[in-house]
């Protein structure tokens, strides 16, 4: 149901003031003055080296949209109703309310208030730039302020690309547009393509040569991005990273992922990031990811792993007899895989031995939790297993390595656009280079369909996806699905939305599920506009959740 809202009234705390007539001038610091802030080459400078946490930490929070995209795509479940995450684990699933005062108003805005907020600050921070070089001044040389320039960009680029992932539309900022200006709201698929414009800007400097005239240019400082000292290079593959996640992500369906430019997720996929980009978090730096490394490790409902994307590494059958039992009547099984990412064993008490504490194995992502941690349900949430890929990192306060950009992700998005643009040939080495590093067998290279089974063997073969029409067993996958699941394995608990967008554009999530989140009420008052509910959802998909 839609609503109309009100106009907000002034106060008339204003109006007396403006009445008296003795020309009493009161400076207003509440109301930011852009001028000022950026009034100094160094201000301008620090302004932009604290760009980076505000993104890295926004995607990371446990009160936001992220949160439950992570809950409504699969990738965690939890029974506590925490952070919206109960209301969206439900099946069937439920509109996204944006009435006054729902319960999950806080999440629903935290994401887009913030990196709205850090878009803008960014823009400003680009203007200043620009003004410092049209009177003269410098930070230091034109190669620091084109880094400075070419970081900002980078920032705003993230920030614009993250609200297309997850709203229905959002305000696109530019350094174009004044820094008093409020523009209008524009649908994802154009804050999207402004994201990308962002980012291209962000190479464009880099790439420039004022980049390298003059001292303190690329490298960036290790505080930008904590932990890294990032090259011009280096640089220049984070921003296509984020191009080719961005590109494809923002499709709402099928049909739209189908319609993206693939040979430019290619290009940009192909140029991004070959090893793993990690973002250090912790030991007093400020950076933070809380929910991945912090929240997800607390035991007692706050987070396992449902089976039913989990579910297709298992090649006992346990799989298929899930599927067949009524959704409601489900009970967590022992997955048996080669999959090295999941605990070795056949029995659970093999399996827990074989992890004992939640610090993994190198290469092990996934344990097998001490039975005394269980919290059981029935249902397709109950399950034997946590993620734990961080769990060194958890022990120690939360403090190590976080994967922002995993290299598979880029190899999948490349894949994925060879499996689009007719070119499988070309898609199997990216594919197989993951699965055998993880102990799955090769998939052919004989393969002509990227649709049909790549193996007849049950006993062997994963992913094991449900079988139309029934979807109540399970079939070996295709070379399509073997992408997704090495996407979904190497992806889980990194970078920002990424099992949604993917379930979103690959047709998988659960029927019901909402795609994408309205502009929260608050913005919508704000803008004297009418505010309305999330009611765009997800048909049965290919799986037939």
């Amino acid at each position: 149901m839609r609503k109309l809202v009100l106009p907000l009234v002034a106060s008339g705390a204003l109006a007396g003031l403006a009445a008296c007539g003795d020309g009493l001038e009161v400076t207003n610091y509440n109301n930011p003055d852009v001028a000022r802030a950026y009034a100094t080459p160094a201000g301008v400078e620090g302004v932009i080296a604290g760009l980076g946490v505000q993104v890295f930490n926004t995607q990371r929070a446990t009160e936001s949209v992220n949160t439950q995209a992570k809950i409504l795509a699969g990738e965690t479940f939890a029974s506590v109703a925490n952070f919206g995450m109960a209301a969206r684990a439900q099946i069937p699933r439920s509109l996204i309310s944006n009435e006054l005062g729902n319960d999950n108003q806080t999440g629903n805005l935290a994401n887009y208030n913030q990196f709205s907020r850090v878009a803008r600050t960014a823009a400003n921070a680009i203007q200043a730039v620009n003004r410092l070089g049209q009177s003269g001044q410098t930070i230091g040389s034109p190669a620091q302020d084109a880094r400075a320039k070419a970081f900002a960009f980078y920032i705003l680029g993230q920030a614009l690309g993250n609200l297309s992932l997850a709203y229905d539309s959002a305000a696109i900022v530019t350094p174009a547009v004044p820094s008093d200006e409020v523009p209008k709201l524009s649908g994802a698929a154009a804050v999207g393509a402004a994201a990308l414009q962002m980012l291209d800007s962000a190479i464009a400097v880099a790439n420039s040569a004022a980049a390298t005239t003059g001292a303190n240019g690329f490298p960036l400082p290790t505080t930008w991005i904590n932990g890294q000292s990032v090259t011009r290079d280096q640089f220049v593959s984070l921003a296509r990273s984020y191009k080719a996640r961005f590109r494809a992500g923002v499709a709402r369906t099928p049909a739209q992922r189908g319609a993206v430019n693939w040979q430019e997720v290619i290009a940009d996929a192909n140029a991004g990031v070959r090893t793993d980009f990690t973002v250090n978090v912790g030991g007093g730096s400020g950076w933070s990811a809380s929910f991945d490394l912090t929240q997800i490790y607390v035991v007692g409902g706050w987070h396992q792993l449902s089976p039913l994307y989990y579910g297709m590494a298992d090649v006992s059958g346990g799989y298929d007899q899930w599927l067949a039992t009524p959704r409601d009547s489900r009970k967590a099984f022992v997955v048996i895989t080669p999959d090295r990412r999941w605990p070795a064993g056949t029995t659970r008490a093999a399996q827990q031995a074989a992890a004992p504490t939640q610090v993994l194995p190198p290469g092990v992502y996934i344990r097998n939790r001490p039975s005394g941690d269980d919290v059981p349900l029935g249902g397709y949430g109950d399950s034997h297993y946590d993620h734990r890929r961080y769990g060194a990192a958890n022990l120690a306060a939360s403090t190590g390595p976080y994967v922002e950009i995993s290299a598979t992700e880029m190899s999948m998005l490349a894949a994925e656009g060879y499996i689009r643009t007719n070119q499988l040939a070309l898609a199997i080495p990216l594919i197989n280079a993951s699965r055998l590093r993880n102990g799955l067998d090769a998939l052919p290279a004989s393969l002509t369909s990227a649709t049909e089974p790549y193996s007849s063997n049950k006993a062997s073969c994963v992913p094991q996806v449900p079988a139309a029409p029934a979807f109540t067993s399970a079939v070996c996958g295709s070379a399509l699905e073997a992408m997704k699941y090495e996407k979904r394995m190497e992806t889980a608990f990194t970078g920002y939305m990424i099992w949604f967008a993917d379930n979103r554009g690959w047709g998988d999530l659960v029927e019901g599920t909402a795609v994408e989140w309205p502009v929260p009420y608050q913005e919508m008052q704000a803008r004297q506009q009418v505010y309305y509910n999330g009611t765009n959802r997800a048909p049965k998909g290919t799986y037939g959740f």
